[in-house]
């Protein structure tokens, strides 16, 4: 049985990392658990970091950060849905909004649960996902101000996560500028400019973040390590916090084409044939995962030799090439996951997850 391994020490040190990292500039941050599918006992060891603010997309997911720590600040990190505002309410201390009638909602749902209820306005910077047009942020502040039940903290913005669009100095120097010009008009302090995730942390690395940006909410690069401008790992940081392994349940060698006449698969793929694998075989692995439980494009083999052939919806097939490097049926094979892998394989049933 395949299962996924998250390995204490190094979220540690990557937390320690960020940690550093923003204290030295001033920075309010919170974690974004939403990798983690709801996983109690891999949320606790998030906390246990000690952190104090969790960012997540399912309610569930900050329902069950509630039940383990009722003291951590909770922010919901997408628009609400209508039939979700009781709920939002009663486990999100945060969330961030983008509709005038759902922010109606959420006042009177506060009201009614005797709650304040602190919102992030979501302002549209280019990547064309959730987000206030700058050309009504005006009007819309001036709307939201007068509800009751509502406390403005912050204004925010999402960028990389729909179409790819980067975040530069201009366009956070912009939202910052956004900030300023609330405050003046309406004479509010709004203490937040949500303006960091991920992606954003090489420009703070280089020092290139504008100084008002002063809230980040960053998962991924605590979790992976990874340089979403470069692709490569953060020097100083650990890219091997998740570990799925999976066993061997077939070793054979085998032709290297198949033979008969092809076909799309399930999948609706066909396969393309190199000629010049013709008349050779090499020694092929079925391993016991497959589609059902992560994509083969998000698998990073520990040993570098291993190519991954294909795969169906419960089984993986990796090429050994023309020597079976010493492993036998019943061996575990090794993987480091790119995001959206670890992501599927959080969310499967079938994977056992353990804390090392």
């Amino acid at each position: 049985m395949a299962f996924l391994e998250l390995y204490r020490s190094r979220l540690q040190h990557n937390h320690k990392f960020l940690e550093k990292l923003f204290n030295q500039r001033g920075i309010e941050w919170g974690v974004v658990t939403k990798l983690l599918c709801g996983n109690k006992s891999y949320i606790k060891e998030v906390l246990n970091l000690g952190i104090t603010e969790i960012h997540d997309s399912r309610i569930s997911n900050l329902k069950t950060v509630k039940s383990i720590n009722p003291d951590i600040q909770t922010v919901y990190i997408k628009p609400p849905a209508k039939r979700s505002i009781p709920k939002i309410v009663r486990f999100a201390d945060v969330s961030f909004n983008s509709e005038y009638t759902t922010i109606k909602m959420l006042s009177d749902e506060a009201v009614k649960q005797k709650k304040l209820h602190k919102i992030i306005i979501m302002i549209e910077m280019g990547d064309l996902r959730e987000g206030v047009v700058g050309e009504n942020v005006i009007e819309f502040y001036s709307s939201v101000f007068k509800l009751p039940g509502i406390k403005i903290v912050g204004l925010g913005t999402n960028l990389n996560c729909l179409h790819g669009v980067m975040p530069s100095q201009d366009k956070l120097i912009q939202l910052s500028l956004y900030k300023q010009l609330i405050e003046v008009k309406f004479d509010r302090k709004i203490p937040w400019v949500s303006g960091g995730t991920s992606v954003t942390i090489p420009l703070l690395l280089k020092n290139m973040r504008p100084m008002g940006i002063n809230h980040f909410r960053v998962g991924e690069i605590l979790y992976f390590g990874l340089n979403l401008f470069t692709m490569k790992t953060v020097k100083g940081m650990k890219d091997d916090v998740f570990k799925l392994h999976a066993e061997i349940i077939e070793l054979s060698e085998k032709p290297k084409v198949p033979i008969g006449e092809l076909a799309e698969n399930p999948s609706g793929e066909v396969t393309q044939i190199n000629e010049s694998d013709y008349g050779k075989t090499s020694y092929r692995a079925i391993i016991d995962i497959g589609l059902l439980d992560i994509s083969p494009e998000f698998l990073i083999p520990d040993d570098k030799k291993i190519e991954i052939s294909g795969a169906s919806s419960d089984m993986l097939i990796i090429d050994l090439g023309r020597t079976r490097r010493n492993y036998k049926v019943g061996d575990l094979v090794s993987f480091k996951l790119r995001y959206m892998g670890a992501l599927s394989i959080l969310n499967s049933n079938y994977i056992e997850k353990k804390v090392v």
